[in-house]
């Protein structure tokens, strides 16, 4: 059960950590406007991604992160969320991706993360 629960701790981390101390505010206002505001949206997406693959030991949901992060990004940018859904719909993504490696580890995945 601590092992679950320092994951839980370290998804929420590296997402907190790589959100706001870490982006600086070049990347926070480039991502939202700019000649390569996708480009910046996709590249904290990515940098997010990477800290998740770290974090989890998969790379699969990494990639998934980084996917997710830059649609929920962009919708906050669009205007369809505000910021503390944008921060909601994060941390609940962290909880699917928990839930998904739980899930694995309880079925014999093949995929042997750092925390097992």
């Amino acid at each position: 059960m601590e092992s679950i629960l320092t994951l839980a701790l370290m998804l929420l981390a590296v997402h907190w950590l790589l959100d706001y101390p870490l982006q600086g505010d070049f990347l926070s206002k480039a991502k939202q406007s700019g000649p390569l505001r996708v480009y910046h949206l996709i590249a904290h997406s990515g940098i997010q991604g990477a800290g998740v693959g770290l974090v989890t030991g998969n790379v699969w949901i990494g990639l998934a992160e980084w996917l997710a992060h830059t649609i929920i990004g962009e919708a906050k940018v669009q205007g369809r969320t505000t910021f503390a859904q944008d921060q909601a719909l994060h941390i609940a993504r962290k909880a699917v991706w928990l839930a998904y490696l739980l899930l694995s580890a309880t079925h014999g995945s093949s995929i042997s993360p750092w925390w097992r």
